[in-house]
């Protein structure tokens, strides 16, 4: 075999390598996926406001507002999803068209199925683990973190935020999720899951329709890339219903927001919501 012969044989073998590890990719994103809708389970009976009826105001008004009396209790949806997805900074935000679709299980986890030209991949937390694994072309892998007690705390963070976006009956209060009052217009959720707890505020309108949610959440994404808890969540708005639950299509949010250093990298217009079971 000549040298070029040979270059080309073990290109082929690296090629095969790497489509290979994507499969694999794949196939535990898919299986994830699954068990996170298995681990919730079918509905736990309907929504009654004697449910809420010892909340704070603005949290009787979130739940009014964002499930119909009624309506049977899933703690997890799939959702569908397209908008922008900003690679760069606040000065130079960078931003991409994207396409995605997920599986959210508060307090369990999530499965995000990222597309956005040549980059793809997927976020993730179930029970035990969690991942940010992310490929140029399908081909080569660019982002592979995870499985840290520090990635595991941030995902579950993004779980509870993303939850009182898509799941507002995951926030129902229970021995897992405590409220107490903020102002006359938000209320904060206490959500604990073994290890974990993370505190959420809801701040709703004067008709109950949650406007703004805000967590403090384990982040290093800051300067010194450090560790440490810092503001996160989103703005909601373009309310639309899905079998009983009337919920945002339109998401803004990021990093610091509230403050000066807010950078909006994540802007999504929800194509579908559907909840399995």
């Amino acid at each position: 075999m000549t040298i070029y012969g040979s270059a080309l044989f073990l290109v082929a073998i690296l090629a095969l390598g790497l489509l290979s590890w994507r499969r694999r990719d794949r196939h535990r994103d898919a299986k994830a996926w699954k068990d996170l809708i298995a681990t919730a389970g079918p509905p736990a009976g309907v929504f009654d406001a004697a449910m809420i009826r010892d909340l704070p105001g603005p949290a009787q008004a979130f739940f009014r507002y964002t499930i119909a009396e009624g309506t049977p209790l899933y703690t997890a949806a799939e959702i569908e999803m397209d908008g922008e997805l900003g690679f760069g900074s606040r000065e130079k935000p960078g931003y991409k068209p994207m396409r995605a679709r997920q599986v959210l299980a508060p307090p369990n986890g999530l499965v995000w199925q990222l597309k956005s030209g040549a980059f793809s991949g997927s976020d993730g937390l179930t029970p035990g683990a969690s991942w940010t694994r992310f490929w140029l072309f399908g081909l080569i892998p660019v982002v592979r973190v995870g499985g840290t007690p520090d990635h595991q705390r941030s995902a579950f963070g993004r779980v509870v935020a993303e939850g009182a976006f898509w799941v507002p009956a995951s926030l129902l209060p229970g021995r897992a999720v405590l409220w107490e009052p903020v102002d006359e217009f938000t209320a904060r959720a206490v959500v604990s899951s073994g290890d974990y707890r993370q505190a959420i505020d809801i701040s709703v309108a004067d008709d109950g329709q949650p406007s703004r949610v805000v967590i403090q959440r384990w982040s290093n994404e800051n300067p010194a890339k450090t560790f440490r808890e810092q503001p996160f969540g989103g703005y909601l708005s373009e309310f639309r219903d899905f079998c009983g639950y009337r919920l945002p299509t339109r998401v803004e949010g990021g990093n610091l927001i509230g403050t000066k250093d807010y950078f909006p990298f994540y802007k999504a217009k929800v194509t579908g919501v559907r909840f399995p079971g």
